[in-house]
């Protein structure tokens, strides 16, 4: 990267991390009015309380970024022009796309770090903040999952357990698993203490098992008959349920990652209406695009600055603003017309994208 380069992007970073800053202080304020005295009741360590405000402001991550860009390139650009700068750099040889290039590099590592924060951050630890804060901050019901029901895609197999453990290893308290036959009959049930996932294999400790006849009366277990000294765990390949798919059903779905998503779509494919179908197309890919708001926002903020030196800064940062609202306007007109059936969910979450990137990218290329 050249020195004028680094130039630019120091002068952009600076006012990026006062923004996202600023925006990031205003939502863990409004947090601590609401939380702050069950906060100091609970007297949590420093560094859980660190990670709670972290976890709780992760799914908001895809709003703030944004902004922060916009308000930072509107800045930097109108710095820029104020000073004669940019018209000096254009005087001497250097390219519209040079001086702009650290602002937009910026974008696209900003729209990955919100990616990778939406797939990997969000739905380890979004959950986890929500139950801390539903349950008053107390560590021990927070850190174990409760009342865990889940129903395979295929209804023949339903899982029961009194809480979900993700360390060391994921595992199930207290669990039992009913299995029907195809014609809805109970063919047999297990239960559990635990029932822990290793290996891609469910471990049931000291499972006790019951077996049930065509008529729906017990028969003799062939577990028990068969062994009297069976060891202390067992595994059932036959049950090929991931501890993700069991927390898919049992966590709020804002807070799966798009990959999760797609994997519950095709597996309540059968059982899922049409509305719940169209629902859930449409907020995975939403999830799946929100990163490029990024890049959208800082292509309309740099010509805005440019013209918020030239003409006016009010107009500048008016026109900036109503691009910002006018294209979360069309997000949600088109979410709302997703869900009442007049619009594809798939065109309805890429329709706003690629509105707004079509004209902030035309409006990029008039300034060059």
């Amino acid at each position: 990267m050249k020195i004028l380069q680094r130039y630019v992007l120091r002068e952009f970073l600076t006012p990026y991390f006062y923004c996202l800053s600023g925006f990031t202080a205003i939502y863990v304020l409004f947090e601590l009015f609401g939380s702050f005295s069950r906060l100091m009741e609970a007297q949590l360590p420093l560094s859980v309380a660190v990670k709670y405000f972290l976890a709780y402001l992760s799914p908001y991550i895809m709003w703030l970024v944004p902004a922060a860009l916009m308000l930072a390139t509107l800045y930097t650009m109108w710095n820029l022009c104020r000073h004669c700068e940019i018209v000096a750099m254009r005087s001497n040889g250097v390219s519209f796309f040079a001086i702009t290039g650290p602002l937009l590099l910026v974008a696209v590592l900003s729209a990955a770090a919100v990616a990778f924060v939406n797939e990997r951050y969000v739905p380890e630890n979004a959950q986890w903040a929500k139950t801390l804060r539903n349950e008053r901050f107390d560590l021990s019901k927070a850190d174990r999952m409760g009342n865990i029901v889940y129903s395979s895609p295929d209804g023949r197999r339903v899982w029961v357990a009194d809480g979900y453990s993700g360390s060391p290893s994921p595992s199930l308290l207290n669990v039992k698993v009913t299995v029907d036959g195809e014609t809805g009959t109970r063919m047999k049930s297990v239960t559990a203490a635990e029932a822990r996932y290793l290996d891609g294999e469910w471990w049931f400790v000291s499972p006790s098992e019951r077996h049930y006849g065509p008529s729906g009366e017990e028969i003799a277990s062939p577990l028990s008959a068969a062994r009297d000294g069976a060891p202390s765990m067992r595994v059932y390949p036959e049950f090929y349920e991931r501890p993700g798919d069991i927390l898919m059903q049992n966590r709020d779905w804002r807070y799966s990652s798009s990959a999760g998503k797609f994997r519950q779509i095709r597996r309540t494919k059968a059982s899922a209406t049409e509305d719940q179908k169209r629902r859930m197309k449409y907020d995975v890919w939403a999830q799946v695009l929100s990163p490029v708001a990024c890049i959208v926002m800082t292509l309309f903020a740099i010509p805005a600055g440019i013209s918020s030196s030239r003409q006016s800064v009010f107009k500048g940062i008016a026109g900036a603003l109503a691009m910002f609202f006018a294209f979360y306007a069309l997000f949600i007109l088109c979410m709302v017309a997703a869900d009442g059936r007049w619009l594809d969910p798939v065109l309805a979450a890429f329709l706003p994208h690629a509105v707004f990137l079509a004209i902030g990218w035309k409006q990029f290329r008039s300034q060059r």
